[in-house]
């Protein structure tokens, strides 16, 4: 079996270092829109943290009976770190080694962990938005107020938008670019095996 490209090798590194922005960058992003505020109002999701009119929002959120949003109430906050770091890590495998299964485990991992992160994601939002308080000063019967996961949805008078801020790009671009070497590295091996 051939071993990994060099070319393909130094992608990989370069990929697995755009991880670090998400130290510095937020990941997620929701952003509330109403007549009464045409400006927007922004929440910013981070490795470890959350930034942005969150105190606004959960005045907002109070009287429809929703939670009050605040840092404790993401666990995940108390290893998204780490597992940055781990990710990041691990690409030494592939690199240094040169083994194409490495890289094919390491692509696997990150779609793993990127979808595992979505169901979480997705899992927050739909408890945040269903689970009311019955005695909240505004109750529509059957009106669940669920983020998007991803794109534009209607909230009442509100419209929400959920998707990437710019550390979550950094990280789909490092998961994306693994994917794709994993793919050309599984057709090049294929390529060149000599015809039975």
């Amino acid at each position: 079996m051939q071993p990994l490209h060099r070319f393909t090798r130094i992608l990989l590194a370069l990929s697995a270092l755009t991880f670090v922005a998400t130290y510095f960058l937020p990941l997620w992003t929701i952003q509330l829109w109403a007549p009464q505020y045409p400006e927007g109002l922004t929440m910013h999701i981070w490795v470890n943290r959350i930034s942005g009119d969150f105190d606004i929002i959960n005045g907002l959120n109070h009287y429809i009976g929703m939670r009050t949003i605040h840092a404790d109430m993401f666990p995940e906050f108390q290893f998204m770190d780490k597992l940055i770091g781990l990710l990041i890590l691990l690409a030494a495998l592939p690199v240094c080694t040169a083994r194409r299964r490495w890289l094919y485990a390491y692509a696997a991992l990150l779609c793993a962990v990127s979808f595992a992160g979505m169901i979480d994601y997705y899992r927050w939002g739909y408890d945040y938005g269903h689970n009311l308080d019955p005695r909240a000063a505004i109750s529509v019967p059957g009106m669940s107020y669920q983020p998007p996961i991803f794109g534009y949805k209607n909230l009442l008078n509100f419209v929400a938008y959920a998707g990437p801020a710019s550390g979550g790009w950094a990280f789909i671009a490092g998961v994306v670019t693994t994917v794709a070497l994993a793919g050309w590295e599984y057709w090049r091996n294929r390529a060149r095996r000599p015809a039975s």
